[in-house]
């Protein structure tokens, strides 16, 4: 039965100081679980109907370090972050030690990303398009804040994930910076794709000047309407198809 003690520990975890302080996060719903429990990700605990439990026992088997808590309806809707509770609550590590990034290869860079639905979706665009690495600046949203969890559609059980300062990084890995802005090279007439960052910028402000200074090349999605500019995770949709095919 879940307890007081563990039931208040998961609501902390929806803000990042106490995701921080832990090193864990919480993973929502039948289907997400399935995804984390069939992969090597370490769990803290499952919370989950007992229904559910008995469901999935060989699942559970592969994580013997999970406490696994029998818990009835109220329980879970006392601690979801969703609208609408589901039969299962997992806890899980973050990975604190990703991949590292090579030279050669792609990787999308984000400056100062706000929004969680966006960099959930971002994650879920790297996933799809095969691209391993994820990096956003210390000021980005938290990779593990629920929603961007829930957005990525585990996404973080295949992407590495990096908070570390851009420069810093475009520094230490010599690969092409293509900075996705307006006024840059139409992307559809760019020949020369060689592996290296997607850098796409804040959504209101862009990309800072300073990191704009490092871009080897600055690529626009040309429009037609009369829109301003579009959604930064739909920007980096089309230039991981568009840069990524072949």
């Amino acid at each position: 039965m879940l307890t007081k003690a563990q039931n208040k520990y998961i609501r902390a975890l929806s803000q990042q100081k106490n995701r921080n302080e832990h090193g864990t996060y919480v993973v929502e719903g039948e289907k997400l679980a399935e995804e984390w429990l069939a992969s090597d990700c370490k769990i803290q605990m499952v919370v989950a109907l007992t229904e559910w439990i008995k469901m999935h026992t060989d699942l559970l088997a592969k994580h013997p370090e999970a406490e696994v808590i029998h818990a009835e309806q109220h329980h879970l809707e006392s601690i979801t972050g969703l609208q609408t509770a589901n039969q299962v609550i997992l806890v899980a590590y973050a990975d604190k030690t990703p991949e590292p990034i090579v030279a050669g290869e792609w990787c999308i860079a984000l400056d100062t990303l706000q929004d969680p639905g966006n960099m959930g979706t971002i994650i879920r665009i790297a996933d799809w398009f095969g691209i391993r690495h994820v990096v956003a600046s210390p000021g980005s949203v938290d990779f593990y804040n629920p929603k961007v969890v829930q957005s990525a559609m585990g996404g973080h059980l295949r992407v590495s994930l990096h908070k570390e300062e851009l420069d810093t990084m475009f520094g230490k890995i010599k690969s092409p910076v293509y900075a996705a802005t307006l006024g840059g090279e139409n992307i559809y007439q760019l020949k020369e794709k060689t592996p290296g960052f997607i850098l796409i910028g804040n959504e209101s402000k862009g990309i800072s000047d300073e990191l704009l200074s490092k871009a080897t090349k600055r690529i626009t999605i040309p429009g037609k309407g009369g829109a301003e500019s579009l959604n930064a995770a739909v920007s980096a949709g089309i230039i991981c198809a568009l840069l990524t095919e072949g």
